[in-house]
């Protein structure tokens, strides 16, 4: 595809070459070119460096969450004790972490954990 490119064949000459949507080819090259790849490809360049090149996922950062998460295997247990609701679970958490989640994210983060079955003695 490169190749083709390079050579100053069209995006919808290159689709019928190759048999693929032009809409592939035009993705491709401006993979390639965001990737500042052109033909002749390094001769050292592997299929796998070449691929993770083309296929970056945008958007996605490696690191830290952006909010602290809670420790939900103690809390389950601190919620079967008497007295104990969510509301003061949460208001503890907020005390320690002033900017990690709203009581409605904390509740929905619990309930969906008790979905998939991870945690026991939601109130």
């Amino acid at each position: 595809m490169l190749r083709l490119a390079g050579s100053g064949t069209s995006s919808r000459e290159i689709a019928v070459i190759l048999g693929i949507a032009r809409s592939t080819v035009q993705d491709n090259l401006k993979r390639a070119a965001m990737a500042g790849l052109s033909w002749p490809l390094a001769s050292d360049l592997t299929d796998d460096v070449l691929e993770a090149k083309l296929f970056v996922h945008p958007g996605v950062k490696q690191g830290q969450r952006l909010r602290q998460e809670p420790d939900w295997g103690p809390l389950s247990i601190e919620l079967k004790k008497p007295g104990v609701t969510l509301l003061i679970l949460w208001e503890e958490y907020r005390s320690i972490h002033p900017d990690g989640y709203g009581y409605s994210r904390y509740v929905a983060a619990k309930f969906m954990l008790r979905q998939q079955g991870m945690s026991q003695g939601f109130r």
